[in-house]
C-alpha cells in the first residue's frame, strides 16, 4: 500500500522517470501543459501555469483519506493496548489472590497457570494486519483467564472485597439480594418437585391396585365360567359332587388343584360321612416345601381328632364316626394361635398358643384323604381317611359363627375364597371317585 501511495505522490508532481535505451543514450521527459504545443522548442524551464486534472484530485484525496484512516487505526491500536494492559495488570492482581487463598492451595500447584506475572501483549507485530490478529488471540486469552478466576473464586466463602469487585460489577447488596432470590426459587422449585413426585407415586399405587383387583375379579369369573363350561354333565351344578374313599389304602386319594397364598388365619369348612374305626384317618393335609404338617386334621387309631399347624398339635372335642353326615368347620388365626372346632353348626371347643404368629406358607399341595410325609406323597396307609367328603372350602380369614350356622343348616351359600368347592377343582387317583351328591337332601334322609 505504502509503495503505490509513493508511485502516485511522483506521479501526481510531475518528477521525471528516466530511462536507458540499449546504446546508452539517455533522454528526458518533462510534463507539459495540456494547451502546450508539442516539440523539440519547448522549454521546462520557462514560466509557465501548471492546471490539475479531475483525476489527480481524485488521486490526492484518495491519499488523505488513506493516511487519515492509517492514523484513526494506529490510535485504535493504541487505545486496545492500554485497555489490555490494564486488564493485564488486574487479572495478575487477581491470579495472586487466587494463589494465595486456602481453596487454591487445596487445589495444588497445579491449578495454577504458567503466565503469572507475563505480560500479555509482548511486542506488537509491525504489520497491522498481524497486529490485529495478535489482538484477538490476546482478547481470547484474558476472556480464559476471566473464566478460570470466576471458577476458582465464585464458590469460595472468604473472597476478599477487592478480588469480589474485580469479578463482579454488581454492588455486594444487589448480590445478596440475587442469591437469596435464586435460594428461594430454587427452594420453591425443589418443593414441587418433591410435591409432583409424591402425587406421581401415589396415583401409580392407586393405578397398580386398582389394576390388580381388576385383574383379580376377571380371573376369578373367567376360572368359574370356565369351570362351568367344563363341568360334569352329571352334576346339577359344579359343587354338588362328593369324593369315596372306600379302603384304606396309600393309592386312594383326592388332591385340589389350587394351591394357598400366605395367610394369616383361616377357615376350612367341609362335610364328612365315615363309620371307620379306629380312627376315620385324614380328611386333609397342606404341605409346603420343608414342612409336610403345615395344615392337618387327622383322627389317627384311638386318638382324639387333631389339629396340626405347622407340625404344632390341638386336639378338638369332635366325634363324627357314626357313619353320617356331619358339617365340621375349624377356625384358626395367627394372633395368639387361637382356634375353634364347629360341629353341625356348635362350636364345640375352642383353645390357642398354636402356631402363635406363625404365616401359613403358600405354595403346598392339599390333599384329600391322606397324610402327607413328604410334599404330596409318601403317603401311609394306616392314616388313610376312610369315608365321603363333600364341601370343602377354605377361606382366609376366620367366618363368623353366624355364617357357619348358616352353612351346617343348608340356608346359606357361601364358597370359598381361598378354596371353592368345584368339579374342576377336584383331581381323584388311585380309584378314589366323584359322584353326585346334594348334601342336604343326602343328610336330611340320613337324620
Amino acid at each position: 500500500m505504502l509503495v503505490a501511495v509513493v508511485g502516485l505522490l511522483y506521479l501526481v508532481s510531475g518528477r521525471t522517470v528516466r530511462s536507458q535505451d540499449a546504446t546508452g543514450s539517455r533522454f528526458v521527459c518533462n510534463a507539459i501543459p495540456p494547451g502546450a504545443e508539442p516539440g523539440c522548442g519547448y522549454d521546462p524551464t520557462a514560466n509557465r501555469v501548471q492546471s490539475s486534472s479531475p483525476v489527480e484530485d481524485e488521486l490526492r484525496i484518495t491519499i488523505i483519506q488513506l493516511r487519515e484512516t492509517i492514523l484513526q487505526q494506529k490510535e485504535t491500536i493504541v487505545s486496545q493496548q492500554g485497555t489490555i494492559k490494564e486488564l493485564n495488570s488486574k487479572l495478575v492482581r487477581c491470579e495472586a489472590s487466587a494463589d494465595e487463598s486456602p481453596q487454591g492451595k487445596s487445589r495444588g500447584q497445579g491449578s495454577r497457570r504458567k503466565e503469572y506475572g507475563k505480560n500479555t501483549m509482548g511486542d506488537l507485530p509491525r504489520d497491522p494486519g498481524d497486529t490485529i490478529d495478535q489482538l484477538g488471540k490476546t482478547m481470547q486469552s484474558l476472556k480464559g483467564r476471566l473464566e478460570n478466576l470466576e471458577s476458582l473464586r465464585l464458590p469460595s466463602t472468604n473472597v476478599s472485597a477487592g478480588v469480589a469487585s474485580a469479578l463482579s460489577p454488581l454492588p455486594q447488596e444487589l448480590r445478596e439480594l440475587l442469591r437469596q432470590r435464586l435460594g428461594a426459587l430454587e427452594s420453591q422449585l425443589l418443593r414441587k418437585v418433591a410435591d409432583l413426585e409424591q402425587e406421581k407415586s401415589q396415583l401409580y399405587n392407586e393405578t397398580a391396585a386398582h389394576r390388580h383387583r381388576t385383574e383379580s375379579a376377571l380371573n376369578s369369573l373367567l376360572e368359574r365360567i370356565t369351570e362351568l363350561e367344563k363341568s360334569n354333565n352329571a352334576f346339577k351344578s359344579p359343587e354338588d359332587f362328593k369324593v369315596s374313599l372306600s379302603l384304606r389304602t396309600n393309592y386312594l386319594y383326592g388332591r385340589i388343584k389350587k394351591s394357598l397364598p400366605e395367610m394369616y388365619a383361616f377357615t376350612v369348612c367341609m362335610w364328612l360321612k365315615s363309620s371307620a374305626s379306629p380312627g376315620i384317618g385324614t380328611p386333609f393335609s397342606y404341605g409346603v416345601p420343608g414342612q409336610a404338617n403345615e395344615i392337618v386334621l387327622i383322627e389317627w387309631g384311638n386318638n382324639p381328632i387333631e389339629l396340626l399347624v405347622n407340625d404344632k398339635v390341638a386336639q378338638l372335642p369332635l366325634s363324627v364316626s357314626d357313619g353320617r353326615w356331619h358339617h365340621i368347620c375349624i377356625t384358626w388365626t395367627t394372633r395368639d394361635g387361637f382356634w375353634e372346632a364347629y360341629q353341625d353348626g356348635e362350636r364345640l371347643g375352642t383353645g390357642d398358643n398354636l402356631a402363635p404368629w406363625h404365616p401359613i406358607k403358600p405354595g403346598g399341595v392339599i390333599i384329600l384323604g391322606q397324610e402327607q410325609d413328604i410334599v404330596g406323597g409318601r403317603f401311609d396307609a394306616t392314616q388313610a381317611f376312610v369315608g365321603e367328603l363333600s364341601q370343602f372350602n377354605m377361606w382366609d380369614r376366620v367366618l363368623r359363627p353366624v355364617d357357619i350356622v348358616g352353612l351346617a343348616n343348608c340356608s346359606a351359600y357361601m364358597p370359598g375364597n381361598v378354596v371353592p368347592w368345584i368339579d374342576m377343582n377336584v383331581e381323584v387317583f388311585g380309584g378314589a371317585s366323584k359322584a353326585a351328591l346334594e348334601i342336604c337332601e343326602d343328610r336330611a334322609f340320613d337324620s
